[in-house]
């Protein structure tokens, strides 16, 4: 797992944009102005990803590598180590699922506009 493929995979989703709203060493990645995914560019030892909260807990249970979102809400992020034992499959999944919950929050219009960019 490098960065450049982690952003690349990002930023190829519809309306998604970068930023580094908090420091120069976290980056991330929104759609609509709502995040979806960030990361630490220096150190990249992990990501985190909103996920749906029975999702995020079965998932805590079943990776040792996936655990509560650091400095994120509990409930609704989960921080996914790279300790070698996260498919890159997996993490695009896991990538996939975070978009797909902030687009689901996000007004219909522009939950429409996304579709169809998607299609």
């Amino acid at each position: 797992m490098d960065i450049e493929t982690y952003r690349e995979y990002c930023l190829s989703k519809p309306f998604v944009t970068e930023h580094f709203p908090f420091d120069e060493q976290t980056l991330v990645f929104k759609v609509k102005n709502k995040i979806f995914a960030l990361c630490d560019i220096h150190q990249f030892k992990s990501v985190n990803l909103k996920c749906n909260p029975e999702k995020a807990i079965e998932l805590r249970e079943q990776y040792d590598a996936v655990h509560p979102g650091f400095h994120m809400s509990k409930t609704h992020w989960n921080t996914v180590e790279f300790d070698g034992s996260i498919s890159w499959k997996l993490l695009r999944e896991w990538i996939d699922h975070s978009y797909d919950m902030v687009v689901a929050g996000l007004p219909k219009k522009e939950r429409e506009e996304i579709q169809k960019l998607k299609l």
